[in-house]
């Protein structure tokens, strides 16, 4: 696969194309200033950045909206050239509730259409006002999960053209084949968003989802913040491992470019979240290079098989993912 930094979109199962690489735009909103994600898009944008990847939860989709509105009209891009991925969150998964979130999110973003349109977690919450509804005692209220008439829902969303392709994310093996099993299946999940990186690698999810065209997304693709609410500190900081310092060396770049360029190597699309002017810049930088097979085994070796976001505050969930093997 040729990849340049001008192309570097793969084909979806749907006929339609995911570049590679995008930006992940979540950043906690009670510590990221505003205008934040709008400065850092339009800078993507000017680097050459395409695929952003955005959800209603991130608080700040009208910023990122804005600055893919504002970088067409002065003439860098085109809205087709732009990929863009949003996601229903778990307070929507109702049927009746999924149309109306994916036109909040169109509203907010003040588009006609996503090209990525997702379940973010196939853990259904209390539908209601609140985002992370809890009862008295501070317990999340969750929800009975009918994946496969949300599924349907967003089936519809696709059909009126509110969005060009449908995927999920940290849907397991079992929660996938109950999609793809679904009796009256209109349009296949295209793509599940997980965490994939060197020391996560995720080589049985992978291997399902190819046999079944299902692109995998990889989030955390050169680590996470070390937030203890969230991050598994058990962890070791990955940018820090020997191997991914010593190839970023020898090919004059870094061990995020390294862990980036394995991925994208293996066909995993990489979204790497950063409000950082300089690394969002850096982290473009992959396509200048690339890794041999004997590297890309090594790294593949670096594999410890344990998560960074393990989501434990919702392990009681009984769509928890993370509890089957993949």
């Amino acid at each position: 696969m040729d990849l340049t930094a001008k192309n570097h979109r793969i084909p979806l199962s749907d006929g339609n194309l995911i570049p590679l690489l995008g930006l992940g735009t979540y950043g906690d909103p009670r510590t990221t200033p505003r205008g934040t994600a709008l400065e850092c898009v339009k800078h993507a944008i000017d680097v050459g950045y395409r695929h952003f990847d955005g959800a209603l939860v991130y608080f700040n989709e009208h910023e990122v909206g804005q600055a893919i509105r504002e970088k067409i009209a002065d003439g860098t891009v085109k809205r087709e050239d732009i990929f863009y991925c949003g996601k229903l969150w778990n307070t929507f998964h109702p049927r009746e509730l999924v149309r109306p979130a994916l036109e909040r999110t169109l509203k907010t973003l003040q588009l006609d259409y996503v090209d990525l349109y997702i379940i973010e977690l196939p853990t259904a919450f209390k539908p209601g006002d609140e985002f992370y509804p809890k009862d008295e005692n501070g317990k999340y209220i969750y929800h009975e999960t009918d994946l496969c008439a949300t599924w349907e829902a967003l089936e519809a969303c696709k059909d009126a053209g509110l969005c060009k392709s449908l995927g999920v994310s940290n849907f397991n093996r079992r929660q996938l084949e109950l999609l793809l099993n679904k009796p009256g299946l209109k349009h296949k999940p295209v793509s599940n968003q997980v965490e994939c990186h060197p020391h996560f690698t995720q080589p049985k999810l992978l291997e399902f989802c190819r046999q079944n065209d299902i692109v995998i997304v990889g989030y955390s693709p050169i680590g996470t913040s070390r937030d203890a609410s969230w991050v598994n500190l058990k962890c070791p900081p990955l940018l820090e491992d020997e191997l991914l310092v010593s190839i970023g060396r020898k090919y004059a770049t870094s061990s995020a470019q390294a862990a980036l360029r394995f991925n994208v190597q293996r066909g995993v699309v990489v979204i790497p979240k950063s409000f950082s002017p300089q690394r969002i810049t850096s982290n473009f930088q992959i396509f200048d290079f690339s890794l041999t097979e004997e590297e890309m085994t090594e790294i593949e070796g670096l594999n410890r098989n344990i998560r960074f976001v393990e989501l434990l505050m919702w392990s009681d969930h009984p769509e928890y993912p993370f509890h089957d093997d993949y």
